[in-house]
Parts: structure tokens; sequence; C-alpha cells
């Protein structure tokens, strides 16, 4: 299983919940607190997130950044060598 996270800059994040429809893992959530500029912003709610992009990709604030764990290299069978 790909493995990944986001950081959100809560001070720019203006709290559309378009992320939070985005996400296929349902990993974020609106915040009960509220930033500098008055909004709640979106958080981390669940840590399942697989870092697919989806809500960088739909946030009109630039405001997430996904970070993705690289996937583990394959195990790869020794060589036999006969003779």
């Amino acid at each position: 299983m790909i493995r990944g996270t986001v950081k959100i800059d809560s001070n720019i994040c203006k709290g559309c919940e378009l992320c939070i429809v985005a996400c296929p893992q349902e990993s974020l959530g609106l915040s009960n607190h509220i930033n500098t500029a008055g909004y709640r912003y979106v958080e981390l709610a669940q840590d399942n997130c697989t870092g697919c992009v989806n809500c960088a990709l739909v946030c009109p604030e630039v405001a997430i950044t996904v970070y993705r764990q690289p996937k583990a290299a394959k195990k790869q069978k020794d060589d036999i060598v006969i003779g």
C-alpha cells in the first residue's frame, strides 16, 4: 500500500472544502480552529493518505503540499548459476 501525507498551510487555507470532497480516502477535515484570516482551515483528520494529490490539484489557494513515501524496492531473485 502506498503511503502519503499532506502539509496544509493553515495561514492561506480558506476552508473551501474542495480538497475534502476530492479526497478518496476521506483523510481531510475542517479544523475547529480559525486561522489569522478568520477561516476554519483544513487539516489531516485520518492517517490513511495515499498521496494521490487530488487535494492539491483542486486547491485554489495552492495551500497543500503532498508527500508520498517511496515504494519499497522489489525483491529480486538471486541468479542461479549452473556450472
